[in-house]
């Protein structure tokens, strides 16, 4: 594998008259989290499909762990696992049968594939409940062995769209520390998410994608310097935040835009200033303008 594990370059996908994915361009480095933050409709899920070559591109080149998703379709197959937004696990075996069956459906013979699942039943801390049915399992459990069956074959690259939708905090954050050691071993991962904690978190770099276009590409801190030094909340009486505008975080700047809000709100307001969240980001270059702000 060249030293990016993702290359994709001027792709775009159309369905119908609609334009999902509009000249997209990007490189994954190899043994890295990357992550492709979006609204819902942005093209993160057709993006995925395109690089798990469930999906074919309109135009543009695509390659995956150094193989192209149109022409070397089946190597691109032998190099990646996917984990969708639901859990495809089977609810009628146990965690188990689920690993051994698809251990054998991956090409590892039968001890292989018992061994395989011993590991990955201890790595997900899935042991206790191995020998239970899957439609006994609460979300995070589901998730969690979904997550072992993308891994029962070793794979270089690992596709993860959305992994922690619908997952409680506690699971979320488990989920996390999973990924990250899955980092640690080598494995470069490309993730979907709508929750900015998360890209934030985890990611090595990430990019923002809105209406089909990659409109901002960087590391968390590098993203969060685009909005400004210090951003600036303002909230009524009831603690219901009014408005967020971000500033170059000097003296002058917090002093002018605090005196220009003295003359529009009112003396019942509350201020407040602290660093750029990826919530910031997230606004700031998916949307031109915020309801009662001005165009960031």
């Amino acid at each position: 594998m060249s030293k990016f594990a993702i290359e994709v370059e001027g792709l775009r996908k159309t369905f119908g008259k609609h334009t999902v994915l509009d000249g997209i361009d990007f490189t994954v480095p190899a043994g890295t989290v990357y992550a492709m933050l979006g609204p819902n409709g942005a093209g993160k899920t057709t993006l995925i499909h395109i690089l798990s070559t469930l999906v074919a591109p309109d135009e543009g080149s695509v390659r995956v762990a150094g193989y192209d998703v149109v022409t070397e379709k089946h190597d691109v197959k032998r190099s990646i696992s996917l984990t969708g937004q639901f859990a495809a696990v089977d609810e009628v075996l146990t965690a188990s049968e689920n690993l051994r069956m698809i251990g054998r459906l991956c090409g590892l013979t039968a001890a292989q594939s018992r061994a395989r699942t011993d590991t990955l039943l201890a790595h997900f801390d899935l042991k206790e409940v191995a020998d239970k049915r899957v439609k006994t399992y609460s979300g995070g459990m589901r998730r969690r062995l979904d997550l072992a069956i993308s891994l029962a074959a070793t794979r270089p690259v690992l596709f993860l769209d959305e992994p922690t939708t619908g997952l409680d905090t506690i699971s979320r954050r488990a989920l996390w520390d999973i990924i990250l050691q899955l980092k640690e071993q080598g494995i470069t991962i490309f993730l979907t998410t709508q929750y900015l904690e998360e890209a934030d978190q985890l990611a090595d770099l990430i990019a923002v994608i809105a209406d089909g276009h990659i409109v901002a590409t960087g590391t968390a801190e590098e993203l969060k310097a685009r909005v400004g030094g210090e951003v600036i909340e303002l909230r009524n009486a009831q603690d219901e935040l009014i408005q967020t505008i971000p500033t170059t975080g000097s003296i002058s700047d917090v002093r002018r835009t605090l005196n220009e809000l003295s003359s529009k709100v009112s003396q019942e307001a509350r201020v407040s200033i602290r660093k750029p969240s990826m919530d910031d980001v997230f606004l700031a270059l998916t949307t031109k303008k915020l309801e009662g702000a001005a165009v960031l």
